[in-house]
């Protein structure tokens, strides 16, 4: 397993460079991707993505530019924040079994990179790519700004379990760049559209509760997201919303796909480990927020085989 330094040597010996990310890609895996990619290109190499088709327009301003042409003559491999190969979005799968270097913070990591560097303790990929620029000497604005996006939606704006000391002076070395903090704050955490308004209404009215009271389901059929003429930007985090309801310290998100399948964001406290849960499903995670999808059973079914496996791995 590599240190963030060890990284840092293969960064500079190695050039022309493809960086993944991974499935329904969030802010940590975008932010490291663009991070990674501007800090290459700051020690003066060759970096490009391979393009994500399913990048909401929330966190399309920092990785526009940067997508790969399609003959682009990569050498070097390397993921960000994908701790499995089921994660790999559909045109990324012929790397899989090619990855030259993995950076990734997940505890269920597979170590499928032929080099990869993970750390569990870290409660976002960003934090990792930041170490590695302090050790390439590369923090500058322009790889600092995704970084922070980076760390922050991963920890819900710093209040998610996940934070720890380390976190916040993550956060602060970002800051101390000089970038806009507030204003990615603003557009990230504090600006919803009226859509995700009228979606998280509906959603709070149709909560359904079990295990006394302790899991809160919440449930986003194909029907509503017609009605309410969704798009993925205006249903990007809901996975957030049932764990603010007082009393609740398991929340199980459920979103319908238009193939039938049910995509899973489970949040958790420590009674309940969300990675054991979601490893049922052929998911996985952190021990606090996790992901699966369940295919080839009814919402209701779907509903029931998680409540089940939430309350039968819970803690008394």
């Amino acid at each position: 397993m590599l240190t963030t330094r060890e990284v840092a040597d293969f960064l500079r010996d190695h050039d022309d460079y493809l960086i993944l990310t991974h499935k329904s890609p969030d802010g940590d895996t975008l932010g490291c991707a663009a991070g990674l990619c501007r800090m290459l290109r700051g020690i003066g190499k060759t970096a490009w993505l391979l393009k994500n088709d399913e990048v909401v327009p929330l966190y399309a301003p920092y990785v526009d530019g940067l997508w790969a042409a399609e003959d682009y003559a990569f050498r070097t491999v390397v993921s960000v924040d994908i701790a499995a190969h089921n994660l790999f979005p559909k045109n990324a799968e012929p790397f899989a079994e090619r990855v030259d270097l993995c950076i990734d913070h997940h505890p269920g990591n597979e170590g499928f990179g032929t080099l990869n560097c993970v750390y569990p303790e870290r409660s976002a990929c960003g934090e990792i790519i930041l170490d590695v620029a302090v050790a390439l000497d590369a923090l500058t604005p322009e790889v600092a700004l995704p970084l922070y996006v980076a760390v922050s939606t991963d920890t819900g704006c710093f209040v998610y379990s996940n934070v720890n000391a380390n976190t916040h002076r993550a956060a602060a070395a970002l800051m101390d760049t000089g970038i806009d903090y507030r204003a990615v704050n603003k557009r990230l955490f504090r600006t919803k559209t009226k859509k995700r308004l009228a979606l998280e209404g509906r959603l709070l009215n149709a909560l359904e509760f079990f295990d006394g009271g302790r899991i809160v389901v919440v449930q986003l059929p194909l029907s509503l997201q017609r009605e309410l003429e969704l798009t993925e930007n205006d249903t990007d985090d809901i996975a957030s919303l049932g764990g603010q309801v007082e009393g609740t310290d398991c929340s199980i998100t459920m979103k319908e796909r238009e193939n039938g399948e049910w995509k899973i964001s489970l949040r958790t406290g420590p009674r309940v480990n969300a990675t054991e849960v979601c490893r049922r499903f052929g998911g996985g995670g952190h021990r606090a927020a996790s992901g699966c999808v369940i295919r080839g059973k009814t919402q209701e079914e779907t509903k029931r085989a998680l409540v089940d496996a939430c309350m039968e791995l819970a803690d008394a």
